[in-house]
């Protein structure tokens, strides 16, 4: 026993002296900048959508009722828009220069002229108004009214409500397909992935999502017919073949996944999770993916975006150790 004692303790010797000692992995995101926001502290945020064209991020704060319009090039609040309470979903439409807010606190859907920074127009929905997708090619505006089990058509020329969509479950995050040209959207009660076709706006397809369950948040990559769905009630991330229309892949998330966005890039998905982290995932191919890591942030996140030119990430706190904060976080990938 003493030999072998003697053994192991020399080869931990030789090797830290060779340089073989396991080093701890390199995090996949560093923090370069925050800042503040405007509204009461400690009180949730939800869906941020960045505009390419004004490099403004437009962050919705659902407990605040209030929508801000950020300038990614100075971190600063430029403008503060009221009128849109319970804001969840937040959609941009560039031709138009408008973006649009999901408002649960009135379950209406908020059209926003940013030329104005102000409300112009509401249209009433079904009940609690969340995720929206915008369908360029059709002028039209997907929101999904989750408790309402049913998905809100909107004509962004007329600002009207042309169709409204009803399901036997609640309505997850929807998105839309360049490539394919559909609308899909999550059937979260049932674990069901729809298709839409938009020029019709009808139902044209449903297929089950396997192993994933309450699958709320989605993001796509659209060059290699591919969706991601985190899976709110059992933390997975599940990659959906767009083409088989089957899952051809289950990664594990922290707890509490919510939105989840992809940087085609860089070739990496990142999922806010309430827990307490983004968890962090590489595409090696579309049939291969791995798991980097959990990184660690404030406690309570929902939701993050990542800016296609600049791969910066950003994530909003709302609390830190039992006390209110309302801020923005700011990150930057780091690479191998």
């Amino acid at each position: 026993m003493r030999n072998e004692r003697t053994l192991v303790i020399g080869l931990i010797g030789l090797s830290a002296v060779l340089g073989l000692t396991a080093k701890p992995p390199t995090p996949t995101l560093k923090k370069v900048a925050e800042f503040d926001l405007p509204g009461p502290l400690g009180k949730r945020f939800d869906y941020l959508t960045i505009d390419t064209d004004d490099h403004y991020l437009l962050s919705a704060h659902l407990a605040a009722g209030q929508t801000y319009v950020i300038d990614l090039r100075s971190n600063r609040v430029v403008a503060t828009v009221t009128d849109t309470p319970g804001a969840e979903g937040i959609e941009y439409v560039p031709e138009l220069k408008k973006f649009y807010t999901s408002n649960a606190g009135d379950n209406t859907v908020g059209v926003v002229d940013l030329r104005q920074m102000k409300v112009v127009k509401k249209l009433r929905t079904e009940k609690k108004p969340d995720g929206s997708a915008y369908a360029a090619p059709f002028h039209k505006l997907y929101v999904s009214d989750e408790r309402g089990k049913a998905e809100a058509v909107v004509d962004v020329i007329k600002d009207e409500i042309v169709k409204t969509l009803h399901f036997d479950s609640e309505t997850g995050m929807p998105q839309y397909d360049p490539v394919a040209r559909k609308v899909y959207v999550n059937l979260q009660d049932q674990n069901i992935f729809a298709v839409i076709d938009p020029a019709t706006d009808e139902v044209v397809g449903r297929y089950p999502v396997g192993r994933c369950k309450g699958n709320h948040g989605m993001a796509l990559d659209p060059e290699h017919h591919r969706a991601f769905l985190s899976c709110e009630e059992n933390n997975l991330m599940t990659v959906f073949d767009l083409d088989k229309m089957a899952p051809v892949a289950f990664l594990p998330m922290a707890d509490g996944p919510d939105v989840i966005k992809f940087d085609s890039a860089l070739r990496r998905i990142y999922a806010a999770c309430y827990s307490g982290a983004i968890s962090v995932f590489h595409q090696d191919d579309p049939s291969h993916y791995r798991k980097l890591e959990d990184f660690q942030v404030q406690h309570a996140v929902h939701s993050i975006a990542v800016d296609p030119e600049t791969h910066r990430v950003y994530a909003p706190e709302q609390e830190e150790n039992g006390k209110g904060v309302a801020r923005m976080v700011v990150y930057e990938a780091v690479l191998p």
